[in-house]
């Protein structure tokens, strides 16, 4: 194999109540690379569609191409490869658009050059993906984008990550605001301390939305999608987002809450016809106050990345 197409998928971090520590892949939107082999050692960036001249075309100052450097020195490699990524989500989006890209480069590169790899394997090339993009070298978002499915980050030292398994109902409404929020700027509003009173809530919601997705119980879904942490500071720099999240519970969804880091919101609803309800609900309430948005339904992506050609 000498070329490569892969595709990496959107992600929902935090999932209201599991700041830093849940994720969950979804099938659209998603990130494309494309690799060709070349016969000397290195990454060259041929071009980047999509991110309007925004990303940098550095190979070890990118996401997509800072985790190729890694795995080729890893690996002792004396080839290079020449890389072309089409950029398919908006930056600072709260969908997890660094680590698509992350994912997306590490996971093309490993198959190209014969899967030495296992996907577990990946997963701290792509923490450093991100560290590129915001500064932090979080799992929450590469973690589902790279093994699909529902993810939880039980540990970071050591690393521990695991997947739950969720109803087949399930799907998920992402609703993509026309503004954007920078994820070091979200991350820096956050308190250092957090009241005794607000983690033991936390907590309990944490283990009921686990429990919750695991037992089918859609009721304790619902009861636990509640964030007392981390929505509260965030969710000011969201316009209208207590209209849009009312919006999505009137129209039948378990809950709602910010994306990642935001703008984008999530909700979690029963059945595709309810998600589709409160996608157009959410982007009406968008759009009350002039605000475009781009939404997307779709149930919890199980596979991950994807190869799509090879030659």
């Amino acid at each position: 194999m000498n070329y490569i197409k892969a595709f990496a998928p959107a992600t929902v971090a935090n999932v209201a109540c599991g700041f830093d520590i849940f994720g969950f892949a979804l099938d659209q939107p998603g990130d494309i690379v494309e690799l060709r082999k070349l016969d000397q050692p290195g990454v060259i960036i041929k071009d980047i569609i999509g991110d309007d001249g925004r990303l940098p075309r550095e190979p070890e100052r990118n996401a997509v191409t800072v985790v190729m450097l890694k795995f080729l020195e890893h690996i002792g490699a004396t080839q290079g490869v020449e890389v072309i990524l089409h950029k398919n989500m908006p930056l600072g989006s709260g969908m997890g658009s660094s680590s698509a890209s992350s994912v997306v480069g590490i996971f093309a590169i490993n198959e190209l050059f014969g899967r030495p790899l296992t996907q577990t394997q990946l997963l701290p090339f792509a923490m450093e993906g991100e560290r590129i993009a915001c500064g932090a070298a979080h799992a929450d978002n590469v973690g589902p984008a790279l093994l699909g499915g529902f993810v939880v980050i039980r540990s970071y030292a050591p690393l521990d990550v695991f997947k739950v398994k969720v109803p087949d109902e399930l799907y998920c409404t992402l609703v993509h605001p026309d503004v954007e929020v920078n994820t070091k700027d979200a991350r820096y509003i956050l308190r250092n301390e957090v009241s005794l009173k607000n983690t033991i809530s936390q907590m309990g919601n944490v283990a009921g939305l686990i429990a919750g997705l695991m037992q089918e119980d859609y009721d304790l879904v619902s009861r636990s999608m509640v964030d007392v942490i981390i929505e509260p500071v965030r969710s000011i720099l969201i316009p209208e987002f207590d209209h849009v999240k009312q919006a999505a519970l009137n129209s039948g969804a378990l809950g709602c809450s910010i994306s990642g880091a935001g703008p984008s919101m999530f909700a979690l609803s029963r059945g595709q016809e309810t998600a589709s309800r409160v996608a157009q609900a959410m982007s009406e309430a968008f759009g009350s106050v002039g605000i475009t948005t781009k939404s997307y339904v779709s149930q919890i992506n199980q596979q991950g990345p994807k190869i799509l050609e090879t030659a």
